[in-house]
């Protein structure tokens, strides 16, 4: 049986991450590293100036579970160095509300993933379309189980994080799955100027989505349209078109200019 390390962002008591483990129990063995709290945002920061507190606590359907009081990567860093051996697959997930384009430079949710990756499992990232108080995660965690299944059967690239964003529609309202790329996702970010009770300074940052133009095959675009967007992202940063012309400016030459 498949040995699935899953984790959030949310927090181990949110509701995404228990309906992600109450579907995938049923197919897999399953181990828990979840943060003491919400972490959204926090990208693919670690904990590294002080330590890391971790509780094992007991989840139904989960062979061991552990609450860790750091980011989601130190969630996965840590299970997967110290407390879980031979892991086969990180889901990550659900995340309350939808990790899209260049979000996923932010989203503690697609950094655990990401973090799976480097330590050596395939992973996958998911996210509901919603911002609602208590959204349905039903859907989002049988389809998960579904893109598992499928994993199973065809294998994964071990490099690579599928990212998937589920729109928040009643099953039957959803028009299918598009594979997709990132799209463009930017914001507001207007920063409001507060006062603390002795007179101090603060900002607390705000602000809307900026509506912009999206290419067809965007991740983006897919979910607005009702679509679930699968979205293959590898860590590899590297510009290699630039790579290769740089290549022609800087020559063992170059400093004795």
């Amino acid at each position: 049986m498949m040995k699935i390390l899953v984790t959030n962002d949310d927090g181990i008591h949110a509701k995404g991450i228990n309906a992600l483990i109450h579907h995938l129990g049923e197919i897999a063995e399953l181990y828990v590293a979840a943060p003491d709290r919400e972490r959204s945002g926090t990208g693919h920061s670690i904990t590294v100036f002080e330590p890391i507190r971790v509780k094992e606590v007991k989840v139904a359907k989960a062979k061991r579970s552990w609450v860790v009081g750091g980011t989601p990567v130190d969630c996965v860093k840590l299970a997967m160095s110290r407390l879980v051996e031979g892991v086969d697959l990180v889901v990550s997930g659900i995340n309350h509300g939808p990790n899209l384009g260049t979000d996923v430079l932010y989203s503690g949710t697609v950094s655990a993933a990401a973090e799976g990756i480097i330590m050596g499992a395939p992973a996958i990232a998911v996210s509901l379309d919603c911002f609602e108080e208590d959204p349905d995660f039903e859907y989002a965690a049988k389809f998960t189980c579904e893109i598992i299944e499928m994993i199973k059967e065809k294998g994964i690239d071990r490099r690579t994080i599928l990212n998937l964003n589920i729109p928040a529609l009643k099953p039957e309202a959803i028009k299918g799955v598009r594979i997709t790329k990132l799209g463009v996702r930017n914001y507001e970010n207007l920063f409001e100027e507060r006062k603390d009770p002795r007179g101090n300074t603060y900002y607390w940052l705000g602000g809307g989505i900026k509506e912009e133009q999206q290419d067809v095959d965007s991740d983006v675009l897919a979910v607005k349209e009702g679509y679930i967007s699968i979205t293959p992202i590898h860590l590899d940063l590297t510009d290699y078109r630039l790579l290769n012309e740089y290549k022609k400016y800087f020559t063992k030459d170059f400093l004795k200019k």
